[in-house]
Order: structure tokens, then C-alpha cells, then sequence
């Protein structure tokens, strides 16, 4: 009897400790568990937040038309947040501005060679007579089957060549007559560089072509009078533009100046000062600043890009102007 009771009470103390064995090592466990989970959540929290990735555009849109209007001479800081240029800084508020942005060189005859053949083709000088044999914006808008004019303001006649008599109209600011090919060829000359009443005249029978390039007089382009006279000039001329279709429907429209009064530089070889650039388009972020160093040969290169023809010139080293656009 004694022996049985001995037995049992040593079964029920093996059972007991097991028991509390199990209950221990759960009990570890639990914690085990618990306090690892603490570790790698600590780690997850702790370790370094990766970004969300940024959207941009890294091709140019393929426009509908393209529209460039250049004014002269004048520095960025002389448009950009100045009472005078009201209506410009507007447009740089709605739509989007480039704010290291800059000239070729210096005069303005080069800046306008630049920005349609891609180089300043050795020009360095307003001369009237230096005509070139060299591919251009032209050539290309015309073999991919893309219409083009340029309208000038002041010019007397189709194709003039030289010098308005009123001073209105300088040949230094119209780039298409210095090449051989369009000057000397009287019916392309004539029915592609006209003055600027045509203007007015394509937009309302909606024979807009898909590139315009707009040369302002000397007076209503800044070279000759005030910063206020070519804001009110853009004020009356720029909403013709804007609710045009060739426009609202995809359209871009470049705003630049050829060169500012200094000799401040960025790259390839840009030292033609830094002036205010806007991309206004239905495409554009709205508001949209941009720090990205560009140049005449940038914008040369985004219309290229856009319409897959090959860059020219210094345009092939040069980027487009991707960022102002949005996905």
C-alpha cells in the first residue's frame, strides 16, 4: 500500500512538472516570438522610406502645330516678376517657364541661325549679305511633310530682302531668308516668309500651318521700346493663338528671346545671357518651373523631337525639353 502511494504521488509530480515545463515553454515561446516581432518591426520602421517614383515625360509630345514667337534683348530678370511685363508673367503663372534658359552668343544674327540650323554657322555679326548653304528647320519641316511659314511684322513684301525703310522690319531678325536654298527659290521664299497680316488672315480661314514662326517688329519685340510695349503686343497677339484649334488641340507655343545683355553661359557653349523662356501648351504642367539648363539648341531639338526629325547641329548634343510636359 505504502509502495502504491509512493507511486502515484511520484506520477503526479512527473505529470506536474511537465505541466509546468509546457506552460514555461510556451510561455518562452510567446515571448520569444513577441519580442522578435518588436525587433523587426523596430528594423522596418527604422529603415530608410524609398520614395515614390516621379513620373516624368521622356519623350516630347507628338503637337498638332508649333508656334515660336522671339523677342530681343532682354536679360531674364527684366520679364521675369516685373510690374512692366504683366501679361508674360500671367502666361509664366498658367502655364510654364524655363528659368536657366539661354542665348547662344551675341549679336542676334546667330541666335536665329542657332535656333534653325543648329549652329551660329560661323556668323558672329548683324550682316545682311553673309547668305549660307546649310540644312535647316525648313528643309526638315518640308521633306517630313510638315507645313511651315514665317510671318514678320513690318516686312513690306513676301521674301523682302534687306532692311524695311521704316526701321520696323530688320533682315537680322528673319534666319529662313539667309539660307541660299529658300531665298533664291522665289515661289518657296514668297509663300513661306510673308509679313505679318497674313497672319490674322490664315488663323480665321483656319489654313493655320502646323509650324509658325512669329518675328515681331522692332519695336513690339522689346529691341527698340519697352518692355511694356511687347507685353501689350503678346496681350493683343498670343490669345489669337491660344483659342486657335491649331492650338487647343495639342498645339505648343514657345515664347524665347534671342539673347539677354550679358554674357552668362550654361552649356554648349551658350553665352549669350540668361532670358526668360515659356512652353504654353494644353500639355504643359501648370505652373511648372523648370532648372534645367537649356538653350536654343534645346528648343531647336524638342521640335525635332517632336516631329522625328533627326537633330541638327548642335541639337544632337543637346536634350529636349521633356520636363515641362505632363504623362
Amino acid at each position: 500500500m505504502e509502495n502504491t502511494s509512493r507511486t502515484y504521488v511520484k506520477l503526479f509530480a512527473c505529470r506536474y512538472l511537465v505541466t509546468l515545463l509546457q506552460t514555461i515553454c510556451g510561455t518562452l515561446i510567446r515571448v520569444f516570438v513577441l519580442f522578435l516581432s518588436i525587433i523587426l518591426l523596430t528594423a522596418c520602421d527604422s529603415s530608410p522610406q524609398q520614395p515614390l517614383p516621379t513620373l516624368t515625360h521622356a519623350t516630347v509630345p507628338a503637337f498638332s502645330h508649333i508656334f515660336i514667337i522671339v523677342m530681343e534683348n532682354k536679360e531674364y530678370n527684366a520679364e521675369v516678376n516685373v510690374a512692366q511685363a504683366p501679361y508674360f508673367n500671367k502666361l509664366a503663372d498658367r502655364y510654364a517657364l524655363a528659368t536657366q534658359y539661354y542665348g547662344i552668343s551675341h549679336p542676334s544674327l546667330p541666335n536665329y541661325l542657332a535656333l534653325t540650323s543648329g549652329s551660329t554657322l560661323g556668323i558672329s555679326s548683324d550682316c545682311t549679305t553673309c547668305f549660307q548653304q546649310a540644312p535647316n528647320l525648313a528643309d526638315q519641316l518640308e521633306a517630313s511633310g510638315h507645313s511651315w511659314k514665317a510671318y514678320m511684322e513690318g516686312m513690306p513684301a513676301p521674301c523682302y530682302v534687306g532692311d524695311s525703310p521704316d526701321g520696323l522690319y530688320a533682315q537680322k531678325h528673319d534666319p529662313f531668308v539667309y539660307y541660299d536654298n529658300i531665298r533664291t527659290n522665289k515661289s518657296r521664299c514668297t509663300s513661306h516668309i510673308v509679313p505679318f497680316s497674313q497672319f490674322t488672315l490664315d488663323v480665321a480661314n483656319k489654313q493655320v500651318p502646323d509650324f509658325v514662326w512669329i518675328t515681331p517688329s522692332m519695336c513690339h519685340d522689346t529691341h527698340d521700346c519697352p518692355v511694356s510695349d511687347g507685353d501689350s503686343w503678346l496681350s493683343n497677339i498670343v490669345p489669337t493663338i491660344l483659342q486657335s484649334p491649331a492650338f487647343t488641340q495639342n498645339g505648343v507655343l514657345f515664347i524665347t528671346f534671342d539673347e539677354g545683355k550679358t554674357d552668362d553661359s550654361c552649356c554648349n557653349g551658350a553665352e549669350g545671357g540668361k532670358i526668360a523662356t515659356l512652353v504654353i501648351s494644353p500639355l504643359v504642367k501648370k505652373g511648372f518651373r523648370s532648372t534645367v539648363p537649356e538653350t536654343h539648341y534645346s528648343l531647336l531639338r524638342t521640335i525635332e523631337d517632336a516631329w522625328k526629325l533627326p537633330p541638327l547641329g548642335e541639337a544632337k548634343n543637346s536634350n529636349a525639353m521633356t520636363e515641362y510636359f505632363t504623362d
